[in-house]
């Protein structure tokens, strides 16, 4: 299950430090932290998963809930092989899951 269905207080700290609270499946919210840079690269200025460290080559990285579904959505201007920021966002809801209070990558 995506992440943010379960999930209160999401914010991304740092530029690339997801937390939120997340129900745990026992009925308790607990903590929970996923560094983006272990799951998100910056392939020629555009985001890739399963990448890594894209914020050494971001600027301007921001994050917001977005929609009536509140879909987690981070944007960063992300510099190419010529050295050209590209602006592009990411869908963290595609690839993030809670798996019993833990923030998992799928």
């Amino acid at each position: 299950m995506s992440f943010h269905l379960s999930a209160q207080d999401i914010r991304v700290d740092d530029g690339h430090i997801l937390r939120a609270r997340l129900d745990n499946g026992e009925g308790d919210w607990v903590d929970a932290e996923l560094d983006l840079n272990t799951v998100l690269g910056n392939n020629d200025g555009i985001f890739e998963w399963e990448g890594g460290n894209f914020s050494d080559s971001a600027e301007g990285i921001t994050f917001s809930i977005e929609g009536d579904e509140g879909v987690p959505i981070l944007r960063a201007g992300l510099t190419n092989m010529n050295g050209d920021v590209n602006w592009h966002d990411v869908n963290l809801a595609e690839r993030i899951t809670n798996n019993g209070g833990q923030l998992e990558i799928q």
